[in-house]
This record gives structure tokens, sequence and C-alpha cells, in this order.
């Protein structure tokens, strides 16, 4: 008699057939997205072959792979043999896991909230063997179900949210649609900022070199980003501005503040050379951007979530040098 699975854990050490019935944190989620998470390490051209042959059944029927799961659903799921590849997996030191436990905000039965350090990505790939939610399921591994609901660049700093359930993945996915995150930023910018609060409306085209760097550019034919900055400390060579998003394009902030004249403080991709060279020279060896708070609700909570991350005390010296 095949094996019934309720835990969604697959054991890929003798495969069999498996049978797994749909909770409700998966209602709506695509089979195909859903096989591709639970068979890690398994390609997706395998995972759609069987899809496309039949192998895999809902309720005793084939489906497509655009098919979205309904609670209860009877999904069978074929034999499928891991790559041994999935299972070199590079493992965080305790060290830095340690620094990313000293780093979390908030964390319940919904979600982990991060103040990310600079110079980590959020996840691994295209060389970077680790990343800040590879992680934090290390960290945390009777949590099957992490996932980053958004992105930081790599040497942004600040609040970062990881969802431990599918359904608030989902509503936070929305909220960011909606642009129901009310979520702020603080940057370090060259030159004597006048003229107050500002609004930067600017398309945003995103273009890939041939190396294979993402590049964005002001354009006509891009996708219009607006962008709110305020002055927190003005100084001669460098002002400290906060910034809110009404849109969340990528490199968004860095881009605006580029376009305006005011480029962000070691900003290697979009600043000013000789001004980073300045930053140096005061000890700064990162961009200086921070998202510094979110604030958001979500249907679980009786209240507004709202979180604040420090900027570490290198950029606080920063500032006090230079403004």
């Amino acid at each position: 008699m095949p094996k019934k699975d309720t835990t969604h854990q697959i054991d890929n050490s003798s495969p069999v057939v498996k049978f797994i019935t749909i909770e409700p944190d998966y209602n709506g989620q695509r089979v195909d997205n859903f096989l591709i998470t639970f068979l890690k390490g398994v390609p997706k051209s395998r995972i759609y072959r069987i899809l496309r042959k039949g192998e895999v059944r809902i309720n005793k029927g084939r489906v497509k792979p655009s098919y979205k799961l309904k609670t209860g659903d009877q999904l069978r799921i074929p034999p499928v043999v891991v790559s041994e590849r999935s299972d070199n997996k590079v493992t965080p030191n305790a060290s830095l896991i340690q620094k990313i436990e000293k780093n979390i905000l908030l964390e319940d039965k919904y979600l982990i909230i991060i103040n990310k350090p600079s110079g980590i990505a959020v996840h691994g790939g295209s060389g970077i063997s680790l990343g800040i939610i590879e992680i934090v399921r290390a960290m945390r591994p009777k949590d099957k179900n992490l996932e980053l609901a958004h992105r930081l660049d790599k040497e942004t700093s600040g609040c970062l949210i990881i969802t431990k359930k599918r359904s608030i993945l989902r509503q936070i996915h929305e909220h960011f649609r909606n642009n129901q995150i009310e979520k702020r930023y603080v940057a370090l910018v060259k030159g004597r900022w006048s003229g107050g609060k500002r609004l930067v409306s600017l398309p945003l085209l995103k273009n890939i070199q041939k190396s294979g760097e993402r590049m964005v550019c002001v354009h006509p034919e891009g996708k219009m980003a607006k962008s709110v900055f305020k002055p927190l400390k003005i100084a001669h060579k460098a002002s400290l501005v906060e910034v809110s998003l009404l849109t969340g394009r990528t490199h968004q902030i860095r881009v605006h503040a580029a376009a305006i004249g005011h480029p962000i403080a070691g900003d290697s991709k979009y600043g000013d050379d000789n001004f980073n060279k300045f930053m140096r020279t005061v000890s700064l060896k990162r961009l200086f951007l921070h998202a510094f708070s979110l604030k958001f609700e979500l249907s679980v909570y009786d209240h507004h979530i709202q979180i604040e991350a420090p900027y570490d005390d290198i950029l606080h010296k920063v500032v006090e040098k230079v403004t």
C-alpha cells in the first residue's frame, strides 16, 4: 500500500510513491511550485517531466503545472531520486549563525524579521554559496516552510522579513503589490541637500549585462518608480536622508539618488568614484543604505507590526564625521 505522508517531508533515501494531503497553508499554490519546494535537489526539468507524463496526480487525476492546490487535495508523487549534489550543501559556521541570531528583531510562529548585516546576500546562487535564507534554515531546521518575503541588495543592511507559513507569505506579497507595507530607509548621499522633502518620480529600466550583472537606468520605456527623500542632517560634503518607497523597483533608491545628483556613499555601481574615495578616508567601506523600518499588518495579529533596525556603530561614526 502506498505510504501516506502528512508531514510533507520527502524521504529520498528509498524512493516510493508518496501521497500527501494538502494543508490550508498551501491552498492556492501552483502544483509545480509546490513540487519544486518539496523535492529539493530534483531538477526542474525532471519535475515538469513527471507532471507532463501524468505521474503526478491530484485526487487520482492528471493536472497541468499551473493547477492551483486546494485544501484537502490528495497529491500523488511518484518515486523520485534526488541528485547527490543536493547533499553537498555548504553549512554556515557557528560564528555566522551567532551573528544572524543576534540580529533577530522579531520572531514568532508566523515570521522572523532580521536586521540583515551588509555584505551578506539574502540567498545563495551565482557564485554565492550561502545567503540569509540558507543560514536561517540551518538555524531553524524544524521550520520547514521558511521563505524570503522580499529582497535586499547584498550591500544593503536592515529589516528583512522571512515567513514561516505559506499563508503569511501570500499576505505579505499581496501587501507589497498593493503598497500596504510602509518601508523607510536611511542613506548618506553626496553633497549638501537643498529644497527639503522631495518626491522623485522617474521610470527605471532594468538591463542584464553580458557579464550577467544587473544594471538599472532612468529610461522613458522603464517602469515608473517613486521615492520620497527627506533630509535628516545636512552638511557640505554629505547629507543624511530618509527615503520612503512608494514602489519597489530593483536598485530604485540607488538609481534615483544618483539621477538627482546625490549618489549614495559607497555605491560602487551607481555612485561617484571621487566621493567614494573620500568616504573611505572616514572609514566607510560599504554602501551606506540601511532599511531602517517596516510597518504593516497581518490578519493573524490584532495590531500593526512596526519594527525599527538600528544601524551599526560604524555608520554612526561616519555620520558624525561628515555631517
